[in-house]
């Protein structure tokens, strides 16, 4: 998460030499926990060697900068690139991000009628 978060920093800041302005960029998450982390702002004992990664997202929350969301497993649109799936939620997925699974007939009609 925090390698997202620097990306989105730094293309945040190299729209904002275009003159875009971004404020509240959305970032998901599966990890409730690393959320929790992120946007407390109390530090407790249990937390005090939590790793410099997530004090940073933590800065970028408190400014106003990002807004961490949870997203769950079933809206994963890279399970497709990153998890060994079974067929029904392979073609879900990709039904989801547009892509088609064709057959060597698909492709031969395909190519027939254009």
């Amino acid at each position: 998460m925090s390698a997202c978060c620097a990306q989105v920093i730094w293309m945040r800041t190299q729209l904002m030499d275009y003159g875009y302005l971004f404020n509240h960029i959305p970032m998901y998450s599966v990890s409730k926990n690393a959320i929790a982390i992120s946007c407390n702002t109390i530090l407790h004992s249990k937390s005090k060697h939590i790793d410099l990664r997530y004090h940073f997202i933590k800065e970028h929350v408190e400014k106003g900068t990002i807004e961490l969301y949870f997203m769950g497993t079933e809206y994963q649109l890279a399970d497709l690139f990153t998890k060994p799936l079974p067929p029904s939620r392979f073609a879900e997925l990709v039904h989801r991000i547009g892509m088609r699974c064709s057959t060597p007939d698909d492709l031969k009609s395909f190519l027939e009628n254009n």
